[in-house]
């Protein structure tokens, strides 16, 4: 059990790191919930819903295969 939530941890961690970087190739990281703050002349993107979203797709596949 907690090899599961070790990896959905890690899994979940390493999708808010991707997942800005896939936002500007398929524009996923503008969805309702996915905050942008401008702070200082920079952009920090906070995608909680899109993270979400993901983990819910990465879940669908592990169950299915």
């Amino acid at each position: 059990m907690l090899k599961w939530i070790l990896t959905l941890v890690v899994a979940i961690f390493l999708l808010g790191l991707i997942t800005p970087h896939l936002a500007r190739f398929i524009r996923f990281g503008r969805l309702p919930g996915d905050l942008a703050v401008r702070l200082r002349g920079r952009t920090y993107y906070f995608p909680f819903v899109s993270i979400l979203v993901f983990s819910l797709l990465l879940w669908l596949v592990g169950r299915l295969i």
